[in-house]
């Protein structure tokens, strides 16, 4: 299977003080505010970091229902907290903190399968993923 999904995001102004938006094609965020205070203080809207924590958590939470699925368990409740640690510049850590309930299944067999859903989830091997640059500078 393959298919591409599309955000967008608009800026004006400097880093400090100017201002976003961004949107996603299913237009669950539809404009979202970006700006210097919603990423590095407290404000309205959402910032990368943030967003990278809900794909993550969303992403992993899934393969690992599929993978217990696959297993013959069916997870009654699956609650995964992403944590995404940005210092000095860079993305240096995200933190996945799971909670679940899944009738039947082992503490080992659990740990073991959200072991193997971290592995090959999608999002979590997105930092090996080719990252193409397409540049226009208009007029």
């Amino acid at each position: 299977m393959k298919f591409t999904r599309r955000a967008n995001a608009n800026w004006k102004g400097t880093g400090m003080e100017g201002k976003g938006t961004i949107s996603t094609q299913s237009t669950t965020l539809d404009n979202a505010q970006l700006s210097f205070k919603t990423r590095f203080d407290q404000g309205v809207g959402t910032n990368p970091e943030e967003l990278i924590a809900a794909a993550h958590s969303g992403c992993f939470t899934m393969q690992l229902s599929f993978l217990l699925s696959e297993a013959g368990f069916i997870p009654e409740d699956l609650n995964t907290e992403a944590k995404v640690t940005f210092e000095e510049g860079t993305i240096t850590l995200i933190q996945l903190i799971l909670k679940g309930s899944v009738p039947g299944i082992t503490a080992d067999a659990f740990e073991k399968t959200a072991q193997k859903a971290k592995e090959i989830c999608p999002v979590s091997k997105l930092l090996n993923a080719e990252i193409t640059l397409s540049v226009e500078l208009l007029a």
